[in-house]
């Protein structure tokens, strides 16, 4: 993995680089690009800010699965790769990504929301088929263009229907609550996809508030044969109040308690992947936007790092 330049001088929860028969099974790579934003930048800053977060989980049990992820994670650090052209970036990534994929299970930390759709091609690829995916959000990212412009953060959704890079049935979406037409709204619903708005999940926090939800999208992934799944998590599906540290952030959220909810509640489905993205930096106050997302990271981790100890043991769905 030494052809992945590392632009940070800490690593997620402090773990190594990855190294050839390391024996550890889950993977950390951050792609540090802002380019595709259409409020305000920061983004590329996002990796960096996540791993410092990460750094009071170092010595960490997770309280609901009762393990920590670092003796099997490893960070390839940020990847080397163009920061001033969109097609170029993803053009670029597409090697180290199928290289990082044949080896781990990967987490990627962003970034705007653009390198979703990049590393959805490379895990479709790995995979041989479309994709399930669940979409943390405040915005749908359904629209047909970007002010103009062919793709950006705000059109990936559509692109990877477009593409069949993600079955529609199988596609979640949970915190949309921004502004727009009703044909990017419902685009997802419109073609056999599942919405939970931000205004349908106000005050449901507990597995017991949540668990219509939670049986609802498990339902439609057995209905579905359980695909592999992605988990796509952009910050601002929080509300301001937890994540003041976004590009485009939108009153109205979620609170950090919903969103562990339904990670650790769902940690048990087929996931084969995640990105955390559109942390931005220079507009948190006191970290909290970066922890939250350390946390989320964190929490994904133990949960996959659970449910593999389960299958080992024999245990299954």
């Amino acid at each position: 993995m030494s052809a992945f330049a590392f632009h940070s001088d800490q690593r997620f929860l402090r773990v190594p680089a990855p190294l050839p028969g390391d024996g550890r099974p889950f993977g950390l790579a951050g792609i540090a690009w802002d380019g595709s934003v259409t409020h305000r930048p920061g983004a590329r800053f996002g990796p960096a800010a996540i791993r410092a977060a990460s750094l009071m989980l170092c010595d960490g049990i997770h309280p609901h699965f009762d393990l920590s992820p670092d003796t099997a994670l490893a960070d390839a650090g940020d990847l080397a790769l163009p920061n001033t052209s969109l097609e170029r970036m993803r053009a670029a990534l597409a090697a180290p990504a199928a290289a990082l994929l044949a080896e781990r299970h990967m987490v990627w930390l962003g970034g705007d929301h653009s390198i979703t759709l990049p590393l959805l091609r490379a895990l479709k690829a790995r995979h041989g088929q479309p994709l399930a995916v669940l979409h943390f959000d405040a915005h749908c990212d359904t629209w047909t263009d970007h002010f103009g412009e062919p793709s950006g953060h705000g059109t990936w959704v559509h692109e990877a229907i477009q593409e069949g890079l993600a079955v529609p049935e199988g596609f979640v979406q949970i915190g949309i609550r921004s502004a727009g037409e009703r044909a990017a709204r419902d685009y997802v619903a419109d073609r056999g996809g599942q919405i939970f708005t931000a205004r349908a999940l106000r005050g449901l926090a507990s597995p017991a508030q949540l668990a219509p939800v939670l049986d609802a999208i498990r339902a439609r992934m057995r209905a579905l044969g359980h695909p592999p799944l992605y988990l796509s998590l952009d910050i601002d599906c929080l509300d301001p109040a937890y994540a003041p540290g976004t590009g485009t952030p939108e009153p109205g959220g979620l609170s950090s308690n919903q969103v562990l909810t339904i990670l650790e509640e769902l940690a048990d489905l087929n996931f084969v992947g995640m990105d955390c993205v559109e942390v931005a930096p220079p507009y948190d106050h006191a970290e909290l936007t970066a922890n939250a997302a350390a946390c989320f990271v964190w929490t994904y981790l133990c949960g996959r790092l659970h449910a593999r100890q389960r299958q080992t043991e024999g245990g299954g769905r």
